[in-house]
Order: structure tokens, then C-alpha cells, then sequence
């Protein structure tokens, strides 16, 4: 499958930039997925790529082609969209052969291809059904099974489980993924959920405004996040942001929260060593504490806080702590949740390796 590439993308809608100077590139085989709030341009860059939106300025190479001003037909990409666009009026069978044979496919190649992606999808027994007869899942199965015949070389997702529940959502992800681990295409994908990004993706790009905040995969944007705006976005419970100065004393770099408390950062890399008193965002996760209770290591941030309230789903818990005139989330086991009450003060530590530090005044990260 051949690499994606996006060099100096602009588009405009009149006065208005909706993308300036977009430069991305999609390895072959990646699994490449645009993430980002609803408006942050993510859907309007698959659609060109697509050839359903027109490129203001700039080219989109596959491979060694550029297909900036080709058609959709002439592009050899396939889609599957949210909203399944599948042909009321067709079996499964005829939805999965409709665009082979518009093609003018031998009919035995048709009919090879669309058994081969009925068994791929395993769902062969409902090949006979047409789509008001399917479940959510099944027929975005189906969906999917109409991209894969085509062979195309590369597959776009846009937005595909956000029409599903809960639970389907899971088994459709865990099936996308055991495709692209089987087939091994160049995928783009879009999505505003941040767990389809993170357990499927290869490579993510996070999307705000029109402009790639971060591209990494997604261990590298979840540990080290660039910005204020991915630290924010990635991330359930969200990462805890607080203000804090930079002090020096005796040869060492703490931070001071605006409450007093303080934060060693010695073991902190930082790409230049920030001045005395400068203003920055100090963000912690909150799986990083340890939890009320729990042994603290000697290099830990010790914090000793009053309980707000506690939320239990289940399986895990979060604890919020008044810190400062906010809150602060960490991770703590259900068993133990149980037994918090809301305003006994609660001691936590906090790794001071795991810390995350940003410029209050640009965002970026120090």
C-alpha cells in the first residue's frame, strides 16, 4: 500500500482559513488517525483527500501520484462514512458487488472478491438480508466489507462507530484493528474520540483550529504531550493543570503552586532551564499519584489535601481533591473509594519524574 502525503494544504471558504500550510505525512501501512474536537478541520482534510472538497492551494500526493485535481474514481481510495450509506434496496450481497460491477469486473472476480470479504468480516450468513434487517454493527460491517472489495490503496474512515453503542463500539474497533493487523493497509481515520485514537492508531495527529497540534504515536502524545491544548485533550479522567512559578534555590528547580505547595523539579528535562519566577502549568495525571493510603517514595511531591467527592465506575474510581480554588483528580481502587469520605484531608504523592510543565503564556511545552 502506498504512503500519503499532505504538502502545504490551504483551504479557504472565502475570508475564512479552515487550513494553512498543512504539511502531514502517512506512512504505508500506517494506521493514521486525524483526532480533534468537532470544527477542528479534520473531517474537511480526509474529504479532500478523498476528492470531496477541493484544495485551495497546496497538493496531495499517494505515492508518487499527485491526485490533487483528480477525481474521486481515479484516486484508488475507498471510504466508509458514519452513516453507513448503504442501498435500502440491495441484499448485503448486492451492496458488497454494486461498485464491482459498475466497474465492469469479471463477473468471477466479483464474486471472489465479495466472498473474500464476507469471510474477512464473517458475515456470510447474512449476505441474503438486506439492511433494515441488520443490527448497527452488522451493517457497518457491511460498510466496511464495501471498502475492503474494491482493493483499494488506501482506506478512509470517517467517523464510523460514532453511530453505535457502547458496546458495539468496542467489538467494531477491535475488528478495524484486526483488519489493518491482517491486511495491513494505509488507513486515515477520523474520529473525536480519543480511545478509538489511542487503541487502534499507529500515528495520531491531534487537530485544533485547523492546525496539527501534535503528530506521534500514541504512547509519545499521551506521555509527553506538546502543548496545553493535547495535555487537555488526551486523556480520562483529563490531565490536572496547575498554575504554578518557577524557584531556584541552592542549585535545584521546584515549582510553586499558587496555594504554596510545592513541587521538586530536578528530575524534570527541559529544553532550556526557565527563569526564576517564571509562570508555568504544572500538569500531573491522574494514574500517576499514589493513592491515599499507600506507601510514598521519598522522591515524591507529598500533597495533603481535603476530599470533595469520589466517583466509582465500577471497575476503577477517581478521587477529587481542593487544591488551590480547583480540583484535583487521581486514580484510586473502588474497594478504597468506598471507605473516603468527602472532607477528610487525604495525603497523596506525586512522582516528580512523571511531571508535565508548560509555558503559562505560549502553552508549549518547556
Amino acid at each position: 500500500m502506498p504512503s500519503v502525503h499532505f504538502e502545504h494544504i490551504v483551504k479557504a471558504y472565502g475570508a475564512v482559513t479552515v487550513l494553512d500550510d498543512l504539511n502531514l505525512s502517512v506512512d504505508d501501512g500506517d494506521f493514521l488517525v486525524l483526532l480533534g474536537p468537532s470544527g477542528c478541520g479534520k473531517t474537511t482534510l480526509l474529504n479532500m483527500l478523498a476528492g470531496l472538497t477541493d484544495v485551495t492551494d497546496g497538493r496531495i500526493m499517494i505515492g508518487e501520484r499527485d491526485v490533487t485535481d483528480l477525481d474521486p474514481k481515479d484516486r484508488g481510495l475507498a471510504m466508509v462514512f458514519q452513516s453507513y450509506a448503504l442501498y435500502p434496496t440491495k441484499t448485503v450481497r448486492g451492496n458488497l458487488k454494486f461498485g464491482l460491477s459498475a466497474a465492469k469486473l469479471p463477473r468471477e472476480e466479483v464474486r471472489r472478491r465479495v466472498e473474500w470479504a464476507a469471510q474477512v468480516l464473517q458475515i456470510e450468513p447474512l449476505m441474503d438480508r438486506r439492511p433494515s434487517q441488520l443490527s448497527g454493527g452488522q451493517r457497518q460491517r457491511v460498510a466496511i466489507g464495501r471498502a475492503l472489495v474494491k482493493h483499494a490503496d488506501v482506506l478512509l474512515f470517517d467517523e464510523p462507530l460514532s453511530n453505535l453503542d457502547a458496546k458495539l463500539r468496542t467489538e467494531m474497533r477491535l475488528e478495524i484493528k484486526r483488519l489493518h493487523d491482517e491486511l495491513n493497509p494505509t488507513v486515515v481515520y477520523v474520529t473525536h474520540d480519543q480511545i478509538e485514537a489511542m487503541t487502534m492508531a499507529t500515528k495520531i495527529a491531534v487537530m485544533n483550529g485547523g492546525v496539527i497540534q501534535q503528530f506521534g504515536t500514541p504512547d509519545e502524545i499521551y506521555e509527553t504531550p506538546a502543548n496545553l491544548f493535547v495535555a487537555s485533550f488526551i486523556g480520562a479522567p483529563a490531565m490536572n493543570l496547575k498554575a504554578a512559578r518557577v524557584t531556584k534555590r541552592d542549585g535545584r528547580v521546584a515549582g510553586v503552586f499558587d496555594g504554596g505547595q510545592t513541587i521538586a523539579l530536578d528530575d524534570y528535562r527541559f529544553r532550556a532551564t526557565p527563569e526564576e519566577g517564571r509562570p508555568i502549568v504544572v500538569g500531573m495525571r491522574p494514574e500517576h499519584f499514589a493513592p491515599p493510603g499507600a506507601p510514598l517514595d521519598a522522591a515524591a511531591a507529598t500533597l495533603d489535601l481535603p476530599l470533595q467527592h469520589t466517583e466509582r465506575t465500577g471497575s476503577d474510581a477517581t478521587g477529587y481533591l481542593k487544591f488551590d480554588d480547583g480540583l484535583l483528580a487521581l486514580r484510586v481502587e473502588p474497594g478504597h473509594a468506598a471507605r473516603l469520605r468527602a472532607g477528610e484531608t487525604v495525603r497523596v504523592g506525586f512522582p516528580r519524574g512523571k511531571a508535565n510543565l508548560f509555558d503559562a503564556a505560549s502553552g508549549e511545552r518547556l
